[in-house]
């Protein structure tokens, strides 16, 4: 009769399990609100996920305070807050401070920050005396605020993951570009993946590996007019120059330039994080790119307004992954 009863339970806690992996439309213990940065990749996210976002109201008080309030209990449940390093990035960071806060103090069972671009990633270490590593700062802003993880996507440095005490995702784009690269360059089989400085090296040969097929790399000497040199070869081929972010486009316009002097039938830029500042879309309308893909990590649409070679990869499903994935295993840990 004893071995009855453990073969019962036994089945009892496989079935539990199968019904906690198992995937269903909708997660009812998963709240997720958007920041004032990029509400339309929330919605993209939700969407994903077959939830709705949840009520939360952002303004500003006549003295430029930020005001936050969640409109919904968030007791026990896993929260995600949706916030880019995009647009007005200091009052939108502080926005994120006050909404972990928020779900912190009403009995969130955990918080965790969802930072598509990660602001500030460049400062990352002492570039001269007396310089502060602002990336740390704000890796201890966040904890402090109250955040249990951070999901972010193509950090600029991967050592910043180390300055936060608590744990951190950090999505990498390649499956994503490489997919865009096959069904949108006819001719990719015989292209060049190339790394527009010796900085990116190492990302560009990981998405050159996946596609089996050849690089080079722009190489700046250390001259006074700061000449640079092709290390491969481009010529009447296809040219894919692959960076984690473009902000002011120098480097990426510079580069399509010398790929053509080079040889190179087409030149397309592939990035991750388009930050695209001050006149960067003149520049790149003006530009031998053929076209400049950016993921949705940051909004693109005036940016698209402003430049036609500009064309978007969404990343929501990757991001709705990450958020999916971890909240089953932390429903079936807490069944138990």
């Amino acid at each position: 009769m004893q071995s009855d009863k453990e073969d019962k339970s036994e089945i009892n806690i496989k079935e539990q399990k199968k019904d906690f992996l198992s995937p269903s439309p909708r997660m009812p213990n998963i709240k997720i609100f958007s920041g004032s940065s990029h509400p339309d990749l929330a919605k993209k996210i939700v969407a994903r996920l077959g939830l709705d976002l949840g009520k939360v109201v952002t303004k500003k008080f006549a003295n430029k305070e930020t005001s936050v309030e969640i409109n919904e209990s968030v007791r026990g449940e896993d929260v995600y807050i949706v916030q880019s390093g995009s647009g007005e990035i200091n009052d939108n960071l502080m926005e994120l401070f006050i909404m972990i806060n928020a779900c912190k103090i009403a009995s969130a069972q955990r918080v965790t920050a969802v930072i598509p671009a990660f602001p500030y990633s460049r400062q990352d270490k002492k570039h001269k005396s007396r310089a502060p590593i602002t990336a740390k700062l704000l890796a201890n802003l966040i904890t402090v605020a109250g955040a249990d993880r951070v999901i972010t996507v193509e950090l600029h440095s991967s050592q910043i993951q180390g300055f936060f005490n608590i744990p951190v995702d950090n999505l990498y784009s390649e499956p994503a570009i490489t997919k865009w690269i096959k069904e949108n360059i006819p001719d990719w089989k015989s292209s060049v993946m190339v790394s527009p400085d010796a900085g990116g090296v190492k990302r560009m040969t990981a998405i050159a590996d996946r596609l089996d097929i050849d690089f080079a790399i722009i190489h700046k000497e250390k001259r006074e007019d700061d000449s640079t040199v092709l290390v491969g070869d481009v010529r009447n081929r296809t040219a894919i120059m692959v960076d984690d972010l473009a902000d002011k486009g120098d480097t990426l316009c510079n580069g399509a330039e010398k790929l053509v002097q080079e040889g190179a039938r087409k030149v397309y830029a592939v990035i991750t994080h388009g930050i695209l500042s001050g006149n960067a879309t003149d520049r790149i309308n003006e530009s031998s790119l053929e076209a400049l893909v950016v993921t949705n990590t940051i909004p693109q649409d005036e940016h698209m307004k402003l430049c036609s070679k500009i064309q978007t990869i969404d990343i929501s499903a990757m991001l709705a992954e990450a958020i999916r994935t971890p909240s089953l295993y932390l429903r079936l840990a807490s069944s138990y």
